[in-house]
């Protein structure tokens, strides 16, 4: 078996993770707008070209990474094939520790953690399977006053005859204070579970909200399904697989939808299908809809939106305008104010 390898570089003397800088990578893609950028200018396009292996870090097992690591306070925090959470000493790369069962979940995927704290608890929050874990960031064992024994069921708060269905999280869930906003990935055929949006507390692992992607009775947007979708008997998904994006300032997340299942058939729900293949705009503290937009009605393309949404704030008609702008599989770039979902550019169906 080959063993994947990490290989952290050098430039002149000076870590490339920024450890000794301050400048860190603190959550996915880099900070809560997705926008990949680091405030590091120790790496510029005249001493690149002297860039050099310093250490490497073998994992015990093969395959491939698509963690975005983090780096904070001089660990560097990421997950191996077999989805195996490790912690490293950023300046020698020596393990801090590891923690996984590469058995039970060697076929899943994962693009990293989530890391929180508070004080002086300081937390990983991942996924194996259908199981989100909490460590703690200092050790890697598992913070056995979040939910039960340091571990919830990422089926909690789905109808009754999802609790057997395939669900994981490919994605680390999005932080608003201390509530932990959970991206899903699931089946897409008819044997998918729903994709509801959901709020977890950080420190208990309580469910704290739940946003219905296949709305229930009474529920914005009901009328677009069939009127039994929301029971899950023959139709899931339009759910969040691919992260989100969260103005902390303003208290909203950004989320991405898939499309419903049977991703290639849609005889057996009729109607524009709300919330699937939408942008939604959440309440971050409530998970209340404020605004959505519907790229794909009704889809039978599995047109997903592939991606984080990325918040800028851009110079437009003469105006700074703080907006989101989210990818399609179709090539286009949806972009919206972010308060009020207009779009800034017209579009015609």
């Amino acid at each position: 078996m080959k063993r994947t390898q990490w290989i952290i570089l050098l430039e002149i003397g000076i870590l490339f993770s920024g450890c000794q800088s301050k400048n860190e990578w603190p959550e996915y893609l880099g900070n809560g707008e997705r926008d990949h950028f680091s405030p590091s200018v120790l790496i510029t396009h005249e001493n690149v070209n002297q860039l050099k292996p310093v250490w490497t870090y073998s994992l015990p097992d093969s395959g491939q990474i698509q963690a975005n690591a983090l780096m904070v306070d001089g660990v560097v925090y990421g997950v191996s094939p077999t989805v195996q959470v490790f912690a490293l000493d950023a300046e020698t790369g020596k393990e801090k520790w590891r923690f996984g069962d590469p058995i039970n979940h060697w076929s899943a995927t994962s693009r990293g953690v989530t890391y929180w704290e508070k004080g002086a608890d300081k937390r990983i929050l991942f996924t194996a399977g259908p199981t989100l874990w909490a460590l703690h960031a200092e050790t890697g064992m598992p913070v056995n006053t979040f939910g039960k024994s340091g571990q919830v069921d990422l089926h909690l708060g789905l109808p009754p005859i999802s609790k057997d269905k395939f669900i994981i999280s490919n994605t680390p869930g999005t932080l608003f204070e201390d509530l932990l906003i959970m991206p899903v990935r699931v089946s897409e055929g008819v044997d998918a579970a729903p994709g509801d949006i959901r709020a977890f507390d950080v420190v208990t692992g309580r469910l704290v909200w739940t946003f219905h992607t296949i709305p229930h009775p009474g529920e914005f947007g009901y009328e677009t399904v069939p009127k039994d979708a929301y029971t899950n008997r023959e139709i899931g998904g339009a759910n969040n697989w691919a992260g989100m994006a969260i103005d902390r300032d303003r208290g909203i997340v950004y989320v991405p939808t898939g499309s419903m299942a049977d991703d290639f058939y849609g005889g057996n729900r009729p109607g524009r299908n709300l919330f699937a293949n939408c942008l939604l705009a959440l309440d971050a503290r409530t998970g209340k809809r404020l605004w959505h937009f519907q790229t794909t009605h009704h889809d039978i393309w599995d047109r997903d939106l592939p991606a984080p949404p990325v918040l800028a704030t851009i110079s437009f008609q003469g105006k700074k305008r703080d907006i989101v702008a989210q990818i399609s599989k179709q090539g286009y770039v949806y972009v919206f104010d972010r308060v009020t979902g207009e779009p800034l550019f017209p579009m015609e169906e």
